[in-house]
């Protein structure tokens, strides 16, 4: 409004001028110069005015639609954790596989199965409803296609398939079974350094490891392999020493766990549930470390020892009695009884340790082939420390009132298939074990045997092909030939390692040689 005005006076000033003349129209045209000049101050001043109340109430409304967008952030984040955050998130590893099985035994007929048909499941789960805390787990369905004869195949009566050792391994019932479950914790500093580290107890993910996960064709779990494969309950502290040391990709893992526990049951009948039983073996406890004191992602050092304590096994008064009452038993029930009658006995601890030298990848840059292709050395050693008696046949260890070594060595390559690189590899592995070699491998992922505690020589060859993003095909041959026996034994008299084809190992029908070749269909998501 007063903008109209000043420019209707402007207008008449003007109007006016122009009948003016002389001194008159001077004044005039100074006095419109001015008021044009204030004209033009005053448009400024109420332009910037304008602008400053259109700016005050732009503020404002974005002020209030941030505060708005800030609430529903808040409130999708809630709702994000109450859905998908606080859902335990699944993964499915489904395996169908056929198993060709032979077993060479000198002077007597050949055991074997041409066609082992089984269904493994592995549910894994996880949780992490922040970046400091994780839960993990994994259920374990492991059975043969079909029931056997006498309902037998759960073999726990007597028999060792659900041993806590091994029980997700082995072909038994259609039961669901827990195979890992675990809380970790983890922070990237310790007590204010710079030192990345991890705790986790539960049951352990300790199958699987370096380097048999290769020809698993899956990521390596811990410990080592090549001494320690075998599931158990426990704990583990890691530490990333890499800046402490200085060693690229160095770090170190304490671990320990236990195997056997000598307490009683519930509603034991002298009220003291839970109880040591001291008349039962005692506690089976392990504990060692597992260290990489250098990974620079393509050349790496890893090394794992292990103690453990008590060992179980059976002593030769007890085999005697066993085959004593085999010869007798006329009657399925009367050998039945005759092996039930075993017992296991507390023999003494051992040592476990191994060292692997791993390149992933051959030289750099030589050949896309050769960049993608991975070769492993292992060295493992174990040594016996029975417990002190002198009665050899109510003691010893594999067979032996000494402490006793052995040592295993274990090569392999995996490397792209020339045929298909891109869907599919290959690999070679070999093993080497002598006379007193003893691993814990009872938790491998095979049905003849641990090839790892082979005591004298074993070969494998394997294909695995990626068919789809989920399904894969496999192909695997493992050859194991004995020079001793008690391979796959305990740690008793059984595990005596007699010379194949001496007059003892014969005595006993050892098992000369044994192969498994295997072909699967895997679904993994």
């Amino acid at each position: 409004m007063k903008k109209s005005i000043l420019a209707l006076s402007a207008c008449a000033v003007l109007a006016n001028s122009s009948f003016a003349g002389g001194d008159l129209s001077l004044e005039l045209a100074e006095q419109l110069k001015a008021l044009k000049a204030q004209v033009e101050m005053l448009e400024k001043k109420l332009n910037e005015q304008s602008k400053q109340q259109t700016a005050n109430v732009d503020e404002a409304r974005i002020e209030k639609i941030e505060k708005k967008l800030d609430l529903v952030d808040k409130t999708a984040t809630v709702a994000k954790v109450q859905s998908s955050g606080n859902t335990i998130k699944w993964d499915v590893d489904y395996r169908t596989s056929v198993d060709n099985i032979q077993y060479k035994r000198k002077d007597m007929p050949d055991a074997k199965n041409n066609a082992l048909l089984t269904n493994r499941l592995l549910l894994g789960m996880g949780y992490a409803p922040n970046d400091n805390t994780i839960f993990k787990g994994k259920l374990s369905y492991n059975k043969a296609f079909g029931d056997t004869a006498n309902h037998s195949q759960s073999n726990t009566n007597p028999g060792y398939a659900n041993f806590d050792w091994l029980t997700n391994e082995n072909a038994t019932d259609n039961t669901i079974k827990l195979k890992e479950a675990y809380w970790l914790y983890k922070s990237n500093t310790l007590a204010g350094a710079d030192i990345p580290w991890t705790v986790s107890v539960g049951r352990r993910p300790s199958t699987d490891g370096l380097p048999i996960n290769l020809r698993n064709n899956q990521p390596a779990n811990s410990p080592l392999s090549h001494v320690v494969d075998v599931e158990f309950d426990g704990f583990s502290a890691k530490f990333d020493t890499e800046k402490l040391i200085g060693l690229k990709g160095s770090w170190f893992k304490i671990c320990g766990g236990r195997g056997l526990t000598n307490a009683k049951p519930r509603f034991s009948l002298d009220g003291t549930d839970y109880s040591n039983d001291d008349t039962k073996n005692a506690n089976i406890d392990m504990l060692g470390f597992i260290a990489a004191p250098y990974d620079d992602g393509q050349y790496s050092v890893h090394i794992n020892y292990a103690h453990a304590w008590n060992l179980i096994g059976f002593t030769y008064n007890q085999l005697g009695a066993y085959q004593s009452a085999m010869t007798t038993a006329s009657t399925p029930s009367a050998m039945m009884d005759a092996y039930s009658n075993l017992s296991f006995n507390d023999l003494g601890d051992m040592d476990f340790a191994t060292i692997l030298l791993k390149s992933q990848g051959i030289g750099n840059g030589i050949s896309d082939y050769l960049d993608d292709t991975t070769i492993f050395a292992s060295f493992a050693v174990s040594k016996t420390s029975p417990n002190s008696s002198s009665d050899p046949m109510n003691s010893g260890m594999l067979g032996s009132l000494d402490s006793e070594t052995g040592t295993s060595i274990w090569l392999g390559i995996n490397a792209p298939c020339p045929i298909s690189p891109d869907s599919a590899r290959v690999g070679i592995e070999w093993n080497k074990g002598s006379k007193y070699w003893r691993s814990m491998t009872y938790g491998e992922d095979t049905y003849a045997g641990s090839k790892i505690a082979t005591r004298g020589q074993a070969w494998e060859l394997y294909r695995n092909q990626q068919l789809t993003k989920a399904l894969s095909f496999g192909l695997s041959y493992v050859y194991m030939d004995y020079d001793y026996t008690g391979s796959n034994s305990f740690f008793g008299a059984e595990g005596t390692p007699y010379a194949i084809g001496g007059t003892q190992a014969n005595t006993m029908n050892a098992v000369e040689s044994a192969q498994d070749v295997r072909a699967y269909m895997r679904y993994k998501f």
